[in-house]
């Protein structure tokens, strides 16, 4: 897939998970002509219990020698190492779905002459994988494969079709984006992402028809329910787009992006239940910029990567965002949030790929890793673009 721009400059860049729908509002929003802001890369970054996981583009812009990469770093250390599964074609990217504190789930986006999305897993931080049934091919969503403790598998399909499995078990229909359009007070026009709440039940994340109203559906007694939000006054009347919906160690955590292109708020909620109960953040104005890539950390934390070159964190449950420094330059940019504590970021330009800190007063990136990746260029068929 390709990579979003920033000014003249290519910028590309790395979740979670949002809020339900407003009881009231229903007028239209300010300047209807104008579109919404589009949805986030799938580059990312995760750090579940300590092990940091990021995932980006490198090699070619774009086309059959871009090659999405998996890199990680354990509990403690400094260095990145890369950790794509092998044997596997990655030009339509990965998405990264965590288990628990040890497992990670990773789907590779049909590309190329590969039709479907495989599925591997890993318990080792990347040092072996193994398969499970495919899906029939995972949507261009960061969000698009989710996985729970108990080893059940949901995803979101290019078809905007809902699928369920276990680690052993062929892929099942659960739902549709035009099943789900009917749920009350929402008119689902777009799925964006799919998880599972604390306690094992399925969410997922949409876009609503009806402004006010934010979309985060959870499967309860058998039907699928629009969550009831109390939306901070900010985000009223406002077209919402719930950007990232992801299951953390800490609970789920959800981005909200209000508004068109031009005038684009930001939000973050938090949940520890059944998706039922949610906490915003304050509400971050990003004007004419919005998130082209979104990071999850521990402890309910987040980051984004904004449009313009900027970057906005939020520390964890009500927080308010906080801007960064001017980021680090590059192809593809994807903020990390380390366990530790603190800020970092990744870059990709080629094969290269550059480890940043901030550091010093005031505050400055400063470059701590360089890894030189073997990108096999002319190893994929030139087929078709990603679909």
């Amino acid at each position: 897939m390709t990579t979003r721009r920033r000014s003249a400059a290519a910028l590309a860049v790395t979740v979670a998970l949002a809020a339900g729908c407003a009881s009231a509002p229903t007028r239209a929003a300010a300047d209807p002509g104008r579109p919404l802001p589009p949805l986030p890369s799938l580059a990312s970054s995760v750090t579940p219990a300590g092990t940091d996981w990021a995932t980006l583009p490198m090699g070619a812009a774009s086309g059959p020698n871009q090659f999405w990469q998996l890199f990680t770093r354990t509990a403690g250390g400094h260095s990145w190492t890369l950790r794509t599964p092998p044997a596997i074609a990655t030009n339509g990217a990965l998405v990264l779905a965590v288990r628990d504190a040890r497992t990670l789930v990773t789907g590779i986006r049909p590309s190329l002459d590969l039709a479907f999305s495989p599925i591997t897993v890993t318990t080792s931080g990347g040092g072996s994988w193994s398969t499970v049934p495919p899906n029939p091919g995972l949507a261009n969503l960061p969000d698009a494969l989710a996985a729970a403790p108990s080893g059940q598998l949901i995803a979101v399909d290019r078809d905007q079709q809902v699928d369920t499995a276990g680690t052993s078990g062929s892929w099942a229909r659960l739902t549709s984006q035009k099943a789900l359009a009917t749920v009350h007070g929402c008119a689902l026009t777009t799925l964006t992402g799919a998880a599972f709440s604390p306690d094992g039940a399925p969410l997922l994340a949409g876009t609503c028809g009806r402004t006010g109203a934010a979309g985060i559906l959870r499967y309860a007694g058998g039907t699928w329910q629009l969550a009831s939000l109390a939306l901070p006054a900010a985000l009223a009347g406002q077209p919402i787009q719930v950007i990232r919906l992801t299951r953390t160690t800490d609970g789920d955590v959800a981005l909200l992006e209000a508004g068109r292109m031009g005038s684009v708020r930001l939000a973050a909620a938090w949940t520890g239940d059944n998706g039922e109960h949610w906490m915003f953040s304050p509400v971050a104005s990003l004007g004419s910029a919005y998130v082209v890539v979104a990071s999850f950390g521990a402890s309910g934390s987040a980051a984004a990567v904004l449009s313009d070159g900027r970057g906005q964190t939020v520390s964890g449950r009500g927080a308010a965002w906080q801007a960064l420094p001017s980021l680090p330059a590059g192809r593809a940019v994807v903020l990390t949030l380390p366990a530790g504590g603190g800020t970092e970021a990744l870059t990709a330009s080629g094969s290269t790929l550059a480890a940043w800190q901030l550091t010093g007063r005031p505050t400055r990136w400063t470059r701590t890793q360089s890894i030189v990746v073997p990108i096999q260029y002319g190893s994929s068929s030139a087929g078709n673009e990603p679909s």
